[in-house]
């Protein structure tokens, strides 16, 4: 007998064609509350071999094996939570409502052409604001967020939930509320309120999944500033990011230089660099190789969760420290007086467990997808800006003369017909090509990044990094400092903060008040 006999319910196994969703279904038997009673604990750790719906054989006999078969609680408990998700779909579907609660709306219609050949013919940006706006409107601040981050910067009177930033805004604090009118919004790509793939394709009400098209950091910058032109903000006071958002507060000054006052880039950097770029492909991965993304329609019927669980725990990995973890965690196992286990075992390990499991129903799977990609594709270098602009172009002309647009996703890459082969550098004449074409000397800023960056010459510029950063190291924050400097800028601050002072790694920007809420209190006064 299957372990998950019990009460019986009905899984869509899905697939689409030319755009339609069709189902097959398979029946077997679910009792999601063995998985879950405190009282079942054996059922956890001594179930019984899962067999496969379709096959008609039996299941290995202990007494074949001279050693029992492990038990696997952990892909239990993801069993279980596809069985739960799975009756709630008969109801209302699973899809969670990705909401952190009361926010402002700004719906535009006029269309918003993207970098890569999208359109959107209309959309909503989701967005809260703190302080308030002097009567030249001169003290704005743009406050642009991380990936996964909502609108919900701080608390408001609509919406007390502590935000990602609570501790940063307010008065007399950081980002001071009594001097300044701050607005935070949900990038374009998400999931919190602002138009992304799991909203509605105004052409057709049906939900826009994986034909939303392709972004960028710069198309979801442009978004932002449609929204200020909606309040009648003509330059904003300062723009100010960590993370994703330090490339989006870059972005804003090198678009529109004339309507940017002060930058505050934090963790950030002016182009993505090969490491970051891995570490967000791997995680796009096993989300896309999770069985219910479905290919990114998945909105009627269970949604990635596992796979969006184990994308979680990867990004997790950059997202702290080395140092930190031994500190906090060591070698130490959860339950030393048990026998080593392949599920989560070491307390890191259930750390990670935690953190994948605690969001994997709080953010919609493909917006992940889509805004790990545009912060991929963020590169400030020139040549990048001249060819996107000329692509712009062209996609405009298509357009005006009545052509359709057509957003061609299909992937060309193949494998080559040689494995690849490690090359010493010496003897690679791309790694010499790169060397010459980046600058007049080793270690310099690229050329073609410091005339990206000349608009922002004038600017004042606050660049901060962490040494214990893995995902954007502080050498990146470095690079942005000194391409500044090398576009004739005299007023750029760089702050690093050393492992002696932060063990935080990457979300040092959320949680040391103390050295980033200092600095960024002092650059905006």
């Amino acid at each position: 007998m299957s372990p998950l006999h019990g009460v019986a319910r009905t899984l869509p196994r899905s697939f689409r064609t030319a755009g339609t969703q069709r189902h097959q279904f398979v029946s077997f038997q679910v009792s999601a509350s063995r998985y879950y009673s405190p009282t079942n604990h054996r059922a956890l750790n001594h179930p019984r071999p899962l067999q496969s719906v379709t096959s008609n054989s039996p299941a290995p006999s202990p007494r074949d094996s001279s050693n029992p078969a492990l038990s696997f609680p952990c892909l239990d408990a993801q069993d279980a939570k596809s069985a739960l998700l799975s009756a709630k779909s008969l109801q209302s579907g699973p899809e969670p409502s990705y909401t952190t609660g009361q926010h402002e709306q700004f719906h535009c219609e006029d269309p918003l052409l993207l970098d890569w050949g999208g359109l959107l013919p209309e959309f909503d940006v989701a967005y809260e604001t703190w302080g308030r706006l002097n009567a030249d409107k001169s003290n704005v601040i743009l406050l642009h967020t991380g990936l996964s981050a909502s609108s919900h910067a701080h608390s408001t009177e609509a919406n007390p939930k502590p935000g990602w930033w609570e501790k940063f805004i307010g008065p007399g604090k950081p980002v001071d509320t009594d001097k300044y009118f701050v607005i935070c919004t949900n990038v374009i790509g998400g999931c919190y309120g602002s138009t992304g793939p799991s909203t509605a394709d105004p052409s057709d009400g049906g939900t826009y999944a994986t034909r939303f098209p392709i972004l960028t950091i710069e198309d979801m910058v442009r978004a932002q500033f449609r929204l200020l032109d909606h309040l009648g903000i003509q330059k904003l006071y300062a723009s100010v990011g960590s993370s994703m958002g330090g490339m989006q507060s870059l972005a804003a000054g090198v678009l529109f230089p004339e309507r940017v006052g002060k930058i505050a880039t934090i963790s950030g950097c002016a182009r993505s660099h090969p490491y970051s770029i891995a570490m967000r492909h791997t995680q796009r991965q096993v989300l896309m190789m999770d069985p219910n993304w479905a290919r990114g329609f998945y909105y009627d019927s269970i949604p990635p969760h596992s796979g969006m669980k184990l994308a979680r725990e990867i990004a997790t990995v950059t997202y702290r420290s080395g140092p930190e973890w031994e500190k906090r965690f060591g070698r130490r196992r959860a339950d030393p007086s048990k026998q080593p286990a392949l599920c989560p075992d070491f307390l890191i390990e259930t750390y990670l467990d935690h953190a994948g499991e605690k969001f994997c129903l709080e953010y919609d799977p493909n917006s992940l997808l889509y805004i790990s990609k545009a912060m991929d594709l963020f590169d400030l270098g020139l040549s990048q800006q001249l060819a996107t602009k000329k692509q712009r172009a062209e996609y405009q002309a298509n357009l005006a003369s009545g052509g359709t647009n057509v957003n061609d996703a299909s992937c060309s890459l193949t494998l080559p017909e040689q494995p690849y082969q490690e090359q010493p550098s010496a003897s690679n004449p791309s790694i010499e090509q790169s060397v010459a074409e980046g600058g007049a000397e080793p270690g310099a800023p690229p050329q073609d990044l410091v005339a990206g960056l000349a608009p922002l010459k004038d600017h004042k510029v606050l660049v901060i990094g962490v040494a214990s950063d893995i995902l954007f190291p502080a050498w990146q924050q470095r690079e942005i400092a000194q391409t500044l400097v090398q576009t004739g800028n005299k007023n750029v601050e760089h702050l690093e903060l050393g492992e002696d002072l932060s063990l935080f790694g990457h979300d040092t920007f959320l949680l040391d008040l103390k050295h980033i809420g200092s600095a960024v209190q002092k650059f905006l006064a």
